[in-house]
């Protein structure tokens, strides 16, 4: 398993890697490996504004359907739309091809909440 250092994690299995005011969205390796092959991936719509927490987009997989959290406050300002027919990139690339959604973010501070790869790595084994 990998979890990138660049990255910031949440103990409910979401990254988060920043780029000026913008968060990109995507689930930990850990995540997509306990869900399985997924199979379907409801993401929210541009321009929704988000609260830290709330649950914004669903996954689903062969096992389950599982809900996202967005980590940051924001505004979505993207989302994955290669993701429509090839959703099992979540599984192959889940930082990279697979990430999820970006989030123009309101509140900075909410980032130093989030957990490092090593305090992430530590909480799921």
């Amino acid at each position: 398993m990998s979890y990138p250092n660049d990255l910031k994690y949440t103990p409910t299995h979401e990254w988060v890697r920043v780029d000026g005011d913008v968060a990109t969205v995507g689930i930990s390796w850990f995540a997509q490996d306990q869900l399985g092959d997924v199979v379907y991936v409801d993401l929210p719509e541009v321009g929704r504004a988000v609260s830290k927490g709330e649950s914004v987009a669903e996954i689903e997989s062969t096992k389950t359907v599982s809900g996202i959290f967005t980590p940051v406050s924001g505004e979505v300002v993207e989302v994955n739309e290669e993701l429509s027919g090839s959703e099992e990139q979540v599984n192959r690339s889940p930082y990279d091809g697979g990430w999820l959604f970006k989030v123009r973010l309101s509140n900075s501070d909410e980032l130093g909440g989030l957990l490092d790869s090593a305090a992430y790595q530590a909480s799921v084994g």
